[in-house]
């Protein structure tokens, strides 16, 4: 048989007992293999935290709104919105084709229960302050309103009424977050801490939970009731943990990846070279810090001392000579140009030149007490996530600190999710180096997780009446200008604290194979896989 004859014959055979005559190409599944690096430590859209967890959470929940493929808030389970003039009242119209993957229909009671979920006390989300701009959201959070008085209710089984006890500009950005991803109340009721599990789980996103392997991968596949399942082109992903970027990046190179969660540093010259159509360097709005324990002395008592650590890091040489030039250096907690309209304060001391900068640190030392004269510098520990490149800047951050300021360095790693929970507990003897990227596109993502009552969040623990006092101003301010400088205010009392050291703004680089369609560069790092689609 000729080959023409034979494919037709294959396309025959495969599409037997349907009316179309297709391509067998076209009925093969479409499977996704993607890297998402160290292992999630839950899957739980109300208790994740880290971006791992987020990137399983956006494949298997939605809320009533979501991320479209640029990592923009889109209407998602709610059709469409309505914001009242003085901004205190939210309408969401749930589509009539919402369904969970069971087949249920998604109703505002099940949207009830989640938000009420997220906000009880008892279950310790770290996301739970996203309640705090609804009536009685910080009573319900902080135990003093039971949830049931939260400012959400049903209109009727479609519609959800959520009222507000001030205006906030960046609420929808927050119910687009997968922490206010909707779970179905019956199957969270039947199955308690166990409804994640791979049986027990009916999702209310694109994809469907079939396999959870520990330290290996999830295998997902597509949600046949999901209201847009006609547009998703990917039938199965696989997402694959992996804790060592080296043995990502071989991965990648045998073709078990589509996409790489990171790169190591080492291979970029390579990269360069040998794979420019699969390089995706993404500058991000996020930044990654070193937060000092205030619960701990000699931090809690000794600001002088942060201070003199903080001055003494060459942020320039490692963003652009440790890292790569397209790495930024970070003087601002909030990355600079990343909000319209909003401008991180440039703190005072990030104007002098570097070398001023490491006579003012020497200086501050001797007048903490320490270095030659005073009391000597006892080693101290800083807490990291197993990576190659975080390794890579702490060994530049140790170097520094030792060659200006005599301090003897101990890193220590653990785990991606190890670090976090140590972070939450504020159990570390004295910094944790950690990232944070922002959860929608406003200053008050990074700012508010360093408020005095975010404590899960806030892993240096700082605490300032003016800066919190600062936040609460801004956010109730219904000029955008107004509130924008006030927040830009409690940024700067914030970098003066020297609470944490920032060190830079994260360029994430990944591997994404030419095959993959649909990957947009977004500086929030999200990629929903219903929107990516796998080239024949």
């Amino acid at each position: 048989m000729r080959p023409l004859l034979r494919r037709l014959a294959l396309a025959l055979i495969l599409t037997a007992g349907t009316t179309s005559l297709l391509p067998a190409a076209a009925l093969a599944e479409k499977t996704f293999h993607r890297g998402i690096g160290p292992a999630p430590g839950t899957i739980d859209p109300h208790k994740a935290d880290v971006i791992q967890e987020a990137m399983v959470i956006y494949d298997l929940f939605e809320g009533l709104m979501s991320l479209d493929d640029r990592g923009e808030p889109r209407d998602a389970l709610a059709e469409r919105h309505e914001v009242s003039a003085d901004g205190l009242t939210y309408i969401f119209h749930l589509r009539a084709n919402a369904r969970f993957s069971d087949g249920s229909p998604v109703t505002a009671e099940d949207v009830i229960f989640s938000y009420r979920r997220l906000a009880n006390p008892a279950n310790a989300s770290p996301y739970a302050y996203f309640v705090w701009p609804m009536v009685n959201g910080l009573e319900v959070t902080t135990g003093r309103k039971p949830p049931s008085e939260l400012g959400v209710e049903a209109v009727d089984p479609r519609t959800v009424r959520i009222r507000l006890s001030q205006p906030a500009g960046y609420f929808l950005g927050q119910v687009s977050h997968q922490a206010m991803s909707v779970v179905q109340k019956a199957n969270v009721e039947k199955f308690g801490a166990e409804f994640t599990r791979p049986g027990n789980l009916v999702s209310s996103g694109a994809y469907v939970l079939a396999e959870a392997v520990p330290q290996t991968h999830y295998k997902l596949v597509r949600n046949p009731h999901y209201y847009d399942a006609g547009q998703v082109k990917i039938d199965t992903v696989f997402l694959h943990i992996t804790e060592n970027s080296e043995t990502e990046f071989k991965q990648y190179r045998a073709g078990e990846l589509d996409v790489t969660f990171s790169l190591p540093l080492s291979q970029l010259a390579s990269v360069r070279r040998e794979l420019p159509d699969a390089l995706k360097p993404t500058p991000m709005f996020a930044t990654l810090y070193l937060a000092f324990n205030l619960q701990h002395e000699p931090w809690s008592s000794n600001p002088k001392l942060r201070e003199a650590l903080s001055l003494a890091l060459d942020r320039e040489t490692i963003a652009h000579k440790v890292m790569d030039p397209l790495v930024r250096p970070a003087f601002t907690f909030v990355p600079p140009d990343s909000v319209p309209g909003y401008t991180a304060p440039l703190p005072s001391w990030s104007k002098p030149t570097q070398a001023e900068r490491d006579a003012r640190a020497k200086a501050l030392l001797a007048e903490a007490g320490y270095g030659p004269g005073g009391k000597p510098l006892p080693p101290v520990e800083i807490l990291y996530a197993t990576n190659e490149n975080n390794r890579r800047i702490l060994i530049a951050v140790a170097a520094m600190w030792k060659q200006k300021l005599g301090l003897e360095v101990n890193l220590a790693n653990q785990e991606s999710r190890v670090v976090a929970d140590i972070a939450q507990n504020h159990s570390f003897k004295d910094l944790v180096f950690y990232g944070w990227i922002g959860d929608y596109t406003d200053p008050n993502t990074f700012l508010k997780i360093v408020r005095s009552d975010v404590p899960l969040q806030n892993y240096a623990s700082f605490a300032s009446a003016d800066y919190d006092r600062l936040l609460d101003e801004a956010n109730a301010a219904t000029d955008p200008a107004r509130r924008l400088a006030t927040l830009a205010r409690a940024e700067s009392i914030f970098t003066e604290s020297h609470a944490v050291a920032t060190v830079i703004h994260l360029t994430r680089f990944r591997l994404v194979n030419p095959k993959v369609k649909g990957w947009v560069p977004n500086p929030r790092d999200h990629y929903p896989s219903r929107f990516l689609d796998i080239a024949r």
